[in-house]
């Protein structure tokens, strides 16, 4: 019998909900559940709420209760304690608003994602923030570590819609420049945008001293194309239409694509920028696990 804490990963399950913060709240306590069972322990859920005890903290900040049960010392955490400032930077364009075969649109994918990410790091008692944009920086909320956080972030997701054409050339130059402290920048975005133009945005967060981790959400019929009839394809940035046969064109497409992504994934490696690409049909927990590995990595 399939474990229930699975079904809390799903996009197709949680996209259910109306309110982003039940979802949120879903995604990341079924996602913990899967820690507690699985055979690897590769992340302690012991980050939430408690660091091992160091010399020089001090004794009145000691939890004795886990003292007596585990014989280990930790200190108790408290929200101004922040361990990591995070930026998730959401691409809320046009085209994130395509559904053809996935459960979701890969807005709202996104904005899942987004908001399961928050809620997971604010529980770590890191600092995040939240930055949407399609041809221009939309949305800017500075990061903290407070619980009230969360609140702001949700509101903002809940509000933003799919819209616009995705610039990079400017804006990633622009947020870059508003991120004085180094930390860690999570880019959840389609990525159907001048390529070129993003590596030179991202380069920009790599010289101030930020990690960057990026996730390419797709919907599944972008990388299979097998439509079998004829189709008519509107572009939800320009609104341009075109009605064609798209199996003619599908061995060509694919081919394109495959190279195309390559060549972005070589790009993105030379500096040093992390890539997960997802589909809206992936379970959550691919994505906070990406996430939990970085972050891993930066301690």
């Amino acid at each position: 019998m399939k474990e229930l804490y699975r079904e809390y990963l799903s996009p197709e399950i949680v996209s259910r909900l109306a309110r982003l913060d039940l979802i949120a709240k879903y995604v990341v306590e079924g996602y913990i559940t899967g820690l507690h069972k699985s055979p690897y322990h590769g992340f302690s859920t012991e980050f939430a709420e408690h660091r091992q005890y160091m010399s020089g903290d001090s004794l009145r900040y000691l939890d004795w209760k886990v003292y007596g049960r585990t014989d280990r010392m930790y200190v108790k955490r408290f929200e101004e304690e922040t361990n990591l400032k995070s930026h998730i930077i959401l691409d809320i364009s046009g085209s994130m608003g395509f559904r053809d075969s996935g459960s979701v649109t890969k807005h709202r994918y996104g904005c899942i994602l987004a908001a399961a990410l928050t809620m997971l790091m604010i529980r770590q008692r890191d600092a995040v923030g939240l930055v949407t944009f399609s041809d221009a920086l939309q949305t800017y909320i500075p990061p903290r570590s407070v619980q009230s956080q969360l609140t702001e972030v949700l509101k903002a997701l809940s509000a933003a819609e799919p819209s616009g054409t995705t610039v990079t050339k400017t804006v990633l130059h622009s947020i870059a420049e508003r991120l004085k402290a180094r930390g860690l920048v999570v880019v959840i975005s389609d990525l159907i945008l001048d390529h070129k133009d993003l590596i030179r945005g991202l380069r920009h967060f790599r010289y101030n001293g930020h990690e960057v981790l990026v996730f390419h959400i797709l919907d599944p019929m972008e990388l299979r194309f097998d439509y079998k009839d004829e189709t008519k394809f509107i572009d939800l940035e320009t609104n341009e239409r075109i009605t064609t046969q798209p199996w003619h064109l599908r061995r060509d497409y694919l081919s394109m694509y495959t190279q195309q992504l390559s060549s972005l994934v070589r790009a993105l490696h030379e500096i040093s920028v992390d890539y997960t690409r997802l589909t809206t049909d992936i379970p959550f927990d691919r994505a906070l696990t990406e996430y939990l590995a970085k972050r891993k990595r930066l301690y």
